[in-house]
C-alpha cells in the first residue's frame, strides 16, 4: 500500500478554524521551505507567483513534522479544537 492509499483510509472532522498558521513575511525569506516537502499530507504549498503559503489544515495528520522542520520557527501549531482533526482507524 503506497502513501496515498494509506492517507485515503483516514477520516477527518474539519474545523472551520485552522490550527496552523505562518507569517508570510518569514516564508518569503525562507529559501528552502522545508514544510512544503516534509509534510506527509502535503498540507503546505508555496505559491511563487503570489508569494503566499497555502495551508490545507483540514488534511493535517497532526504529526508535528512541519514545526520541527521549519528552520525559521515560523509555524504556529496547536492541536485542532476538541472533536476536530484527523481520526485514525487503528490508533
Amino acid at each position: 500500500m503506497n502513501l496515498d492509499e494509506k492517507l485515503a483510509t483516514l477520516k477527518y472532522n474539519k474545523d472551520n478554524e485552522s490550527h496552523l498558521s505562518v507569517d508570510e513575511d518569514v516564508c518569503i525569506r525562507c529559501k528552502e521551505k522545508p514544510c512544503t516537502f516534509i509534510c506527509p499530507a502535503n498540507v503546505y504549498e508555496w505559491n511563487e507567483e503570489k508569494c503566499i503559503m497555502t495551508i490545507r489544515y483540514e488534511n493535517c495528520l497532526e504529526c508535528g513534522a512541519c514545526k520541527i522542520a521549519c528552520e525559521k520557527n515560523n509555524i504556529t501549531w496547536r492541536y485542532p479544537n476538541s472533536g476536530y482533526g484527523v481520526k485514525y482507524k487503528n490508533g
